[in-house]
């Protein structure tokens, strides 16, 4: 797939593991065909929700290849790139290429608290070892680096920099984005529980979390904003708000694989130093999914 759209929407998938801390490909390929029968845009693997900061580079090579040849260039098979070196994360994005990744989303150096200039060189250094197009994750919340509008300015002169997942928590990013770059980049919500607002705002898609346990009611959700059907599409949202709301804790992977476990296309498997929930919090956030699944809208 030499080019394609950073349109829709973009499942940042879970990596199942089974009992014995193994990639658990048969669960990893039963969630994926549950994504592509409800029309989702495009997978990107290895993200936070993948559990990226525990996965070797054997696993991703696994993974990636895997959906290549499964997708068949039918959608977009996205490699999140989230090193602490600039030398690794060069050396991951060529691995991709390699494996068949189509594109790449990449985040700050992780670890050191680059400043300004050091985040624009990193980024810089990384888009232009490859021609993959790259979206750049901006998430100052959970990350602590900040990607300003004066930093993509200067990211602009990279042609394959095309995309931002925006995940600064303040829609109104979306429309200085908007104003200052008009559509140089494709701007992809990142924070589940702004979904709408985000769409309507003029986000072109979003890499969602819940998706990965709900995904038809995300997609339609996703189109029925882009068709103008707000009413229907609130309808969704407000039903889906509580279990949205889980994509922004920081056991945002214990949740959501949990979910997955609950809507029979994940397992509950973390890799430590993720621990499986227990008791009370674990029967708290059971009692937000089944309280969903029990009530979930007629599409």
């Amino acid at each position: 797939m030499s080019s394609f759209e950073w349109k829709g929407v973009f499942p940042a998938l879970l990596t199942p593991f089974d009992a014995n801390d193994q990639v658990d490909l048969a669960m990893y390929e039963k969630n994926l065909d549950a994504q592509v029968d409800a029309g989702i845009h495009g997978i990107i693997i290895g993200g936070s929700l993948g559990e990226a900061s525990t996965l070797t580079i054997e696993e991703k090579e696994l993974l990636v290849k895997f959906s290549v040849t499964k997708l068949a260039g039918k959608i977009p098979v996205i490699m999140n790139i989230a090193e602490g070196s600039t030398r690794e994360a060069v050396r991951q994005a060529a691995l991709a290429k390699e494996w068949g990744a189509d594109g790449l989303m990449l985040l700050p150096p992780m670890r050191y608290k680059a400043d300004d200039r050091e985040t624009v060189a990193f980024f810089k250094a990384v888009a232009s070892s490859t021609d993959l197009p790259v979206m750049i994750y901006n998430n100052p919340v959970d990350y602590k680096i900040d990607v300003t509008l004066d930093m993509f300015a200067e990211l602009a002169a990279l042609p394959n920099i095309n995309a931002i997942k925006e995940s600064t928590r303040d829609v109104t990013n979306i429309t200085r984005l908007r104003n200052r770059f008009g559509t140089r980049f494709a701007i992809l919500c990142g924070v589940d529980p702004l979904t709408v607002e985000e769409l309507a705002l003029g986000a072109d898609g979003l890499v969602a979390g819940l998706v990965d346990a709900f995904p038809k009611e995300t997609v339609v959700m996703y189109n029925l904003v882009k068709a103008g059907r707000m009413e229907e599409a609130i309808a969704i949202y407000r039903w889906f708000m509580p279990l949205l709301e889980l994509d922004i804790h920081p056991k945002l992977v214990q949740y959501i694989k949990l979910a997955a476990v609950e809507t029979g296309i994940g397992t509950e498997h973390v890799r430590a130093p993720r621990l499986p929930l227990i008791g009370e919090e674990r029967e708290r956030v059971l009692k937000v999914i089944r309280d969903g699944i029990a009530t979930r809208p007629k599409l």
